[in-house]
C-alpha cells in the first residue's frame, strides 16, 4: 500500500472525508459507489463495479433480485435445458 500523507478524524456518525484531491486522482465522482473490504487490520475502500456471479465479467450487468447477472450469462440462462419447478 502506497502512505498519502492524508489523515482524517471520524465524526461522531461514524464518517470519514475523502479529500476532493485523493477523489479526483482516483477519479471517484460525488455520489459514486464505493466497496468495502477488511485487510487483516485495514479497511481498504474500491469503486464499486458490479460483476455477473456467475462469470465475474463488468459488461453489460443488469441487476435481478438483486443479483448482478451479464446479458451472456443471462441468454445462456434462456437457453439451457429446462429443470422441472425452475422458471428461467
Amino acid at each position: 500500500m502506497k502512505a498519502t500523507g492524508i489523515v482524517r478524524r471520524i465524526d461522531e456518525l461514524g464518517r470519514i472525508v475523502l479529500p476532493a484531491e485523493l477523489r479526483r486522482t482516483m477519479g471517484i465522482q460525488d455520489r459514486e459507489t464505493l466497496e468495502i473490504f477488511v485487510d487483516g487490520n485495514s479497511i481498504v475502500l474500491k469503486k464499486y463495479s458490479p460483476a455477473c456471479i456467475f462469470c465475474d465479467s463488468g459488461r453489460d450487468v443488469a441487476v435481478f433480485k438483486g443479483k448482478s447477472v451479464c446479458a451472456r450469462c443471462l441468454r445462456q440462462l434462456r437457453e439451457a435445458p429446462e429443470i422441472p419447478g425452475v422458471t428461467v
